[in-house]
């Protein structure tokens, strides 16, 4: 991939990318209707940002795009920079209360509103449930009286979470989709895993019993351009203390494991199984390789840091305040991607070192933008 000189640079270089990627997909969304919920988020960065990119490259009939958000980390100075589109329409609305008036058919829904950093759904583990469950209840609900009128919900895809498959036992590793889970229903993290569970459920059994054609997919730690410093996950977490000139602090012993996908090729994989994914089914969406420690991608950012800016911090250990911060904490995670790459022909590219680069790159030059 081309190495950019700048962030902005950067961003366009991973559109671009996408727009590739997805020549296959982002065409059935042409002339349609998305609407996507949570989408001033994380993963909304990029998923707003490439369909109105396709629209920008040439689409024969351009992408209407609308994003439901209560905005309750504020709004993000990138979905501002884009206010006066004739293809992008903002509701500030919370997704578990009734649709907002004037909000007309959609032919792609996209349930990504959740509260996904521990560090904030264990404060919030309420709204958090509501979210995951009354919010996806909704949705569902709507596109089911869409089929009555002309402009049927052609796909529903429901943004899930590794989290349901909880710490997998090592001969789960890699986690593939057919694994049950190992989750606790009333510890810390609790709010989150099981309502994402549930979320599953409540889909699968609206395809069962009405038909309705819902996907869903498995995020397995996605990082990169969009994630707020503020986000409390490992990466966000080690940059703040970079550009603020400090060691890089672990809140743990460093030694659980992950594997780590960029949120450009992440959202690839989530763009084809909303156009590809089959109804009912479920699919991991992440990287399978490098299985890193935690204390492993402290020192890589660390080195990187050191090599574009010379940095002089290290990586050091340190301890939470908050006490639950490492229960039911998964030693391990790393996603078979077999099922996704088979069926929807899904190949994250962008390695861990290069794509650590581009975040810290983005986050030098939108540190305040980045703070939510």
């Amino acid at each position: 991939m081309p190495t950019p000189g700048g962030s902005t640079d950067l961003v366009s270089d991973d559109l671009e990318s996408m727009s590739h990627q997805l020549a296959g997909e982002l065409p059935a969304l042409e002339g349609r209707r998305v609407v996507i919920s949570g989408g001033a988020g994380f993963l909304g960065f990029y998923l707003v940002r490439a369909l109105l990119h396709w629209n920008d490259a040439g689409a024969r009939e351009r992408i209407d795009v609308s994003v439901l958000d209560n905005f309750s980390r504020g709004a993000p100075r990138w979905l501002a920079d884009l206010a006066g589109r004739d293809d992008l329409h903002v509701f500030e609305h919370d997704v578990t209360d009734a649709l907002p008036e004037g909000f007309g058919p959609h032919h792609y829904v996209v349930h990504a509103a959740s509260i996904a950093s521990p560090v904030h759904y264990r404060r919030h583990p309420i709204e958090t449930m509501d979210a995951n469950v009354g919010g996806l209840r909704r949705l569902l609900d709507w596109s089911l009286a869409a089929r009555e009128t002309l402009d049927p919900v052609e796909g529903l895809l429901f943004f899930s979470s590794s989290e349901i498959y909880g710490d997998a036992t090592p001969d789960a590793i890699p986690t593939p989709e057919t694994y049950p889970g190992r989750v606790s229903c009333t510890g810390p993290r609790a709010c989150y895993d099981e309502s994402k569970r549930y979320g599953e459920t409540l889909c699968v059994n609206f395809v069962r019993a009405h038909g309705l054609p819902v996907k869903i997919a498995r995020p397995f730690n996605n990082y990169g351009p969009g994630l707020a410093l503020s986000d409390g996950r490992a990466l966000p977490d080690f940059v703040r203390n970079v550009l603020a000139g400090e060691d890089v602090a672990l809140l743990s012993d460093g030694s659980p494991t992950r594997t780590f996908c960029y949120v450009a090729d992440a959202v690839v994989g989530y763009l084809k199984v909303l156009v590809r994914g089959r109804p009912g089914e479920a699919y991991n969406i992440g990287s399978e390789a490098p299985e890193v420690s935690v204390r492993g991608l402290a020192e890589l950012v660390v080195e990187l840091a050191r090599e574009l800016w010379g940095y002089a911090g290290r990586a050091r250990c340190a301890r939470s305040e908050d006490r639950d911060y490492l229960v039911d904490n998964p030693q391990r995670r790393c996603p078979l991607i077999r099922k996704a790459r088979q069926e929807l022909g899904y190949q994250p590219s962008v390695e861990l070192r290069e794509g650590v680069r581009r975040s810290l790159l983005w986050y030098r030059e939108h540190a305040e933008g980045a703070e939510r």
